[in-house]
């Protein structure tokens, strides 16, 4: 019997490499093989060494192939995903200058708040990039880097994002795709290509840049035949531009080009993200205006502080992640690394309302609490920035879909359901960035749309509806009033 066309769509994120083998035809995942990285800092600095996100990258196909059973001749295409935001500079060679500045580094925040002055406001950088800088966007970290860093700077060859870098090492071609490029704080979304108004704010040479290929679903080369021989796979096979790892969850959920917010995601991982996909090209500068990867636009919020502030929360409480009860009168903000929305980048952990009859199960029940509400808060100014009320009942009766390493877990999904009182929809597919990038794969493979590819692939694997429960609105109250007091002195009112 014949073996499968297969591809292979890879999630590399900021703690692990996840590849994974799908069945072009049908969607269906043969084999997940998996390669954890290694993050380092303190003080809000997050590094990594990119050479582990290649030495990964290798370990998890092989993992994934293994496990498989197949034939290395069955893979058609590979596509990579990767996390947005992330500076890698590279020498002549294509060998990294140094550590890579991760998205969740937040010691660029000066640099982002002197940048958005530098061009007249957050209005003029809406206008163009559809987002305003944060300490997260790479245009604020090029600028720290600068500043910090001058001599990896002036001796850069290349600058690229995470899943440009691994990219490149595949076919040996220098591309990206308008979704991941939309994150960098140098890529106009209003014009489709680099915006040389900011590159010589920035300093940044344009020649420095990789091609912006038309969509992530472009094949821009074939691997390479030394990129075979490290991942074991058959030289020659399409590579996709691929793209940033968002782009790629919604391109999984069979999600481009819908009605503004009809299809509103909700992902909970090391951060929390809401998104959706939208054919109008976003303007608010409350939200990240991206590119999708299909050629419309995801318009985005982003918290820093998700599963793994809480997983720390339990660790220092000793108890399990899911040993949690409802936080009562207790509010934990588990904002142990900053926070991205609201931007509160120096901002640390707060917890208040202890009483006698706080046990430890509350208090981690009270940092779900907490994250939940910051990340259903960013939902909301998703709504109101689209023009949505997201108090009104057609907008609240609508389905979230609950994605992400979070949406596995009984606690997150139980305390979404509560704050948010709305139907949840947990797909059934659970590798949603790499599978979006492996539709990526298939599509520059074979050809054909790769978003109506994950949507017939999703019709095969129809995932969980959870119906609502009436909305905790005094629980929502009680930490949306910490949060409101919490945030004004820091951001200066």
């Amino acid at each position: 019997m014949p073996s499968p066309a297969v591809v292979v769509g890879v999630d590399s994120s900021t703690q692990s490499t996840k590849a994974a083998f799908i069945d072009a035809a049908t969607g269906e995942q043969l084999a997940v093989g998996r390669s954890p990285h290694v993050v380092t800092g303190e003080a809000g600095a997050r590094e990594s060494d990119p050479e582990i996100w290649w030495r990964a990258l290798g370990e998890a196909v092989a993992a994934g192939l293994s496990a498989s059973g197949l034939p290395a001749r069955a893979v058609t295409g590979i596509a990579v995903a990767g996390q947005q935001h992330g500076l890698v500079v590279l020498d002549g060679t294509g060998r990294p200058l140094r550590t890579a500045l991760l998205w969740n580094d937040t010691r660029s925040a000066p640099q982002a708040a002197a940048l958005t002055e530098a061009l007249g406001g957050p209005g003029a950088w809406t206008a163009r990039t559809g987002s305003v800088p944060v300490a997260a966007i790479t245009a604020s970290k090029w600028q720290w880097l600068r500043e910090k860093d001058p001599a990896s700077a002036a001796a850069a060859a290349a600058v690229r994002l995470p899943h440009d870098f691994l990219t490149e090492r595949l076919a040996g071609v220098a591309a990206t795709d308008p979704g991941d490029a939309s994150g960098s704080g140098w890529y106009s979304t209003a014009t489709g290509a680099y915006d040389p108004v900011l590159l010589d704010l920035l300093g940044l040479d344009a020649a420095l840049l990789p091609a912006v290929a038309p969509t992530g679903a472009t094949r821009i080369g074939s691997l390479t035949a030394a990129a075979a021989s490290a991942l074991g796979l058959p030289p020659g096979i399409a590579v996709a531009a691929g793209t940033g790892d968002n782009m790629s969850a919604a391109v999984g959920l069979g999600l481009g080009g819908a009605g503004l917010l009809d299809h509103p995601a909700l992902s909970l991982g090391t951060s929390g993200t809401v998104f959706a996909a939208s054919r109008t090209r976003p303007g608010s500068t409350a939200l990240s205006g991206f590119a999708a990867a299909d050629g419309t636009y995801l318009p985005l919020a982003c918290t820093l502080n998700c599963t793994l502030a809480v997983d720390k929360v339990a660790s220092l409480l000793g108890l399990d992640r899911e040993d949690a009860t409802p936080g009562g009168e207790a509010v934990l903000l588990p904002y142990l690394d900053g926070e991205r929305t609201p931007d509160l980048p120096t901002a640390s952990g707060l917890l208040t309302g202890l009483r006698h009859d706080t046990t430890p199960h509350r208090l981690l029940g009270a940092a779900y609490e907490g994250a939940a509400v910051t990340v259903l808060r960013a939902l909301d100014e998703l709504s109101r920035a689209c023009g949505l009320d997201p108090d009104a009942p057609e907008i609240a009766a609508r389905p979230l879909r609950l994605i992400g390493g979070g949406a596995r877990g009984r606690m997150w999904v139980e305390t979404v359901r509560r704050l948010s009182g709305r139907p949840l929809v947990l797909p059934g597919s659970e590798e949603l960035v790499a599978l979006g990038a492996a539709a990526l794969a298939a599509s520059a493979a074979g050809g054909g749309d790769p978003v109506a590819l994950s949507a017939s692939w999703a019709e095969r694997a129809p995932g969980r509806h959870i119906d609502p429960v009436e909305r905790d609105t005094e629980t929502w109250q009680r930490v949306t009033s910490v949060l409101d007091r919490a945030s004004r002195p820091l951001l200066g009112g």
